[in-house]
């Protein structure tokens, strides 16, 4: 009976020892990088940087890409589940075959036309003239060739597009007038526009774009993407860090100089003084996929006027939006 008694005894010392290691085990942290773009489409994110969002499950963290061309790249070889994408790449992917899907539009219309000459003021002052544009192929440069037909105006027939300086530079050649009109992004607008008093804005682009396209709304610069399986898998993080890009966003709008200082502190390639100047003009918004859909599709059926192979030669599907089940 004692012997039976201590067997007893043990098991149960046995069965507390194992049940006690098991939940002593550590649980499996799977590591996510969310990535960004180094520039003004990371500065909205800038809060993420700072302060990586809390998932259970999960090790979060931020990296920051020099260009669109590499997150592209990632997120075909599946590395990346989560990033940042002008919506024409984005779109590209997606005909390719891989599955992704755009979560939110980030960022709307922040390009400004710039003149240093006195002389053109309007639309109509444009003709014959040549216009430095940021990126050929790219949103701005598709964008403002459709505002350019709208009005009468054919591109490289009565106005030649040039293509061969990157952002800061076009800003410079601005500032010291090597460069008579230019069509640029927020910081680089800005940036000019304080380096040479003398500069002046053709109009408003923007309004222009959401006019011409019937108040679809103003046209989507940078939006976030998701790997479609993996989203389909883990919806509760995939909402915690919308809701935490979100917050960072606000945030920003909210605070131009603390947002500024946090830039140039997780070395995003802009200076914080440029960033804090800039903000107020550079439209960074939350806006949920099936709500940005119709902005988002009248920027994609531009690319298909002038460069269809640029998007995968079609709009895509119904499932490129992303919506929580």
């Amino acid at each position: 009976m004692k012997y039976l008694s201590r067997k007893i005894a043990a098991t149960i010392v046995l069965v507390f020892t194992v049940t006690l290691l098991l939940e002593c085990r550590p649980n499996k942290i799977e590591k996510i990088t969310i990535y960004g773009l180094k520039g003004p489409s990371g500065v909205g994110m800038i809060r993420l940087f700072e302060n990586p969002p809390q998932a259970r499950g999960f090790e979060l963290q931020l990296e920051a890409l020099a260009q669109s061309d590499l997150m592209a790249a990632k997120f075909i070889s599946g590395e990346a589940k989560f990033g940042i994408l002008p919506p024409d790449k984005a779109a590209k992917i997606a005909a390719s075959g891989k599955k992704i899907q755009i979560a939110a539009v980030t960022g709307t219309g922040m390009f400004s036309l710039i003149s240093a000459d006195p002389s053109v003021r309007g639309f109509d002052d444009l003709k014959g003239r040549s216009v430095e544009v940021a990126g050929q192929g790219t949103t701005p440069d598709y964008v403002f060739r459709k505002i350019l037909l709208a009005k009468g105006i054919l591109p490289d027939k009565q106005i030649i597009f040039g293509y061969s300086l990157a952002y800061p530079e076009i800003a410079q050649a601005l500032i010291t007038n090597r460069l008579s009109l230019a069509l640029l992004p927020e910081p680089f607008a800005t940036m000019a526009l304080k380096g040479n008093d003398k500069l002046a804005v053709l109009g408003d682009i923007q309004e222009e774009w959401t006019h011409l396209n019937h108040n679809t709304g103003p046209y989507p610069t940078t939006v976030f993407v998701v790997d479609s399986d993996f989203a389909a898998a883990n919806g509760n993080l995939v909402a915690i860090i919308l809701d935490s890009l979100k917050s960072s966003l606000e945030w920003v709008t909210a605070n131009p100089a603390a947002a500024g200082q946090l830039v140039e502190k997780h070395e995003l390639g802009l200076r914080a003084a440029v960033v804090t100047a800039a903000i107020p003009k550079s439209n960074y918004v939350f806006i949920p996929a099936d709500e940005a859909r119709p902005a988002i599709e009248a920027l994609l059926t531009a690319f298909l006027e002038f460069a269809p192979v640029s998007i995968g030669g079609v709009l895509p599907a119904d499932d490129f939006y992303y919506s929580a089940k």
